[in-house]
């Protein structure tokens, strides 16, 4: 494990530096006091939801259009390569971030990479051309690699292998994601598969020479800002959505429901992740490859609620070619799977009991059981959802409770 404030870049009380001249890329250390997410990093995310929501805007078209397959496909391939793209910057700047004039130019390159595919994006949708995804994905990867690269030439023994494990593999997996350009389309999702394998076991290679000294307090910020704006952009799209249908279709009695639910979904979301903090589970690699990569699940599923409250829209004032029961399910779907990942990277570890392990859970079955009731599918799963958060608060405060009569006993005793 990499510890070492001697080798940290000296830095302000709040961690942000004065913007200087080139220096070694060293890295910081994983207890350095008042580390916080930088106005760089803020940016950088940002930019990053831009491609989010254009993802988001073809997922819509694809389902509301009866294709719901193809578009879910799409989505995911889409949705990786920007998750992916931002939690390598993300773990790397928690380890590495010297805010230097380089850095930041570099970290600029990948945030134009982001905006490149985002380009790409419909074209990837509807005609299943991936070559200004993947040109954009290839930008923000070797600015990845160059910045590991320069990690490396400032670093000695091990941490210096670690450095260019991940440089290398950063590098020999954009010769794979070649194929995804070049390969028939039936062969695509098979190479996507395959790639995807390869990209998640760079870091556990690389890192088993010497572990990135990561801050356990600012990857837990920076994940729940990403899924605060990304749960911000569902709210937007939903927003939209409600708004374009009231003028043009005057609906505005069919779509109380989804609207109402659809907040209730989204304001739940938020309390359901943040009801916790996460970052003292975060101690060793061994817990953080799970966590962090288990995000993808749910980052995906938060954008993809957002989308699905843009169908059911769509699906209640006459525009998409669906049933009611699939326009529920592209609501109800993403947002149980939110739930039961959310429990089981977050929730779990703090909950004591049955009671409180059973409450997201039997939430998310519900919430799909919410998909058949027609109309009132969005409504009643938004209702389910504060349900959980509700039963979440009291149990946990009866909890607290047995516990302080406990020590109070303990104590008179």
């Amino acid at each position: 494990m990499m510890s070492s404030s001697a080798s940290a870049p000296a830095s302000s009380p709040g961690g942000q530096q004065p913007l200087g001249p080139l220096r070694r890329l060293t890295a910081r250390g994983r207890d350095e006091a008042h580390r916080v997410a930088s106005p760089l990093e803020l940016f950088f995310d940002l930019c990053f939801v831009v491609a989010i929501a254009q993802a988001g805007v073809q997922l819509v078209h694809s389902v509301a259009g009866g294709h719901a397959g193809h578009g879910i496909l799409n989505y995911a391939f889409v949705f990786f390569a920007i998750w992916w793209a931002w939690m390598n910057f993300t773990w790397f700047a928690s380890a590495y971030d010297n805010d230097d004039v380089l850095y930041r130019a570099v970290t600029l390159v990948q945030i134009a990479g982001v905006l490149v595919l985002a380009a790409g994006v419909s074209r990837a949708f509807q005609d299943h051309n991936y070559l200004v995804v993947f040109l954009g994905y290839i930008i923000m990867r070797l600015a990845m690699a160059t910045q590991w690269l320069r990690a490396a030439r400032s670093a000695r023994g091990a941490e210096r292998t670690m450095a260019l494990r991940y440089a290398g593999g950063v590098l020999a997996c954009q010769v794979g994601w070649v194929g995804l350009v070049l390969l028939p389309e039936p062969a695509r999702p098979w190479l996507f598969l395959v790639m995807v394998i390869a990209e998640l076991c760079v870091p556990v290679y690389a890192e088993r020479a010497c572990a990135t000294a990561w801050h356990p307090h600012h990857i837990a910020e920076r994940y729940g800002l990403f899924t605060i704006i990304v749960l911000g952009e569902t709210i937007a799209a939903a927003t939209v959505a409600v708004k374009s249908a009231v003028d043009e279709h005057d609906a505005l009695g069919e779509l109380l429901p989804i609207a109402a639910g659809g907040l209730l979904i989204v304001f739940s979301a938020w309390w359901i992740y943040f009801a916790v903090p996460i970052h003292g589970h975060l101690r060793s690699n061994r817990q953080s490859f799970l966590w962090g990569y288990g995000h993808y699940l749910i980052f995906s599923s938060a954008a993809a609620i957002g989308a699905g409250l843009e169908v059911a829209v769509e699906q209640a004032v006459g525009k998409a070619h669906i049933s009611v029961l699939s326009a529920s399910a592209a609501v109800t779907l993403p947002t149980a799977l939110y739930l039961l990942t959310v429990w089981a990277l977050h929730s779990r570890h703090f909950k004591i009991g049955t009671a409180q392990q059973l409450v997201l859970p039997a939430t998310a079955l519900l919430v799909i059981c919410c998909t058949f009731l027609g109309d009132w599918a969005v409504l009643a799963a938004g209702l389910v959802s504060a349900l959980a958060v509700v039963t979440g608060v009291i149990l946990t405060a009866r909890t607290g409770a047995r516990e302080g009569e406990a020590k109070a006993t303990a104590t008179a005793a």
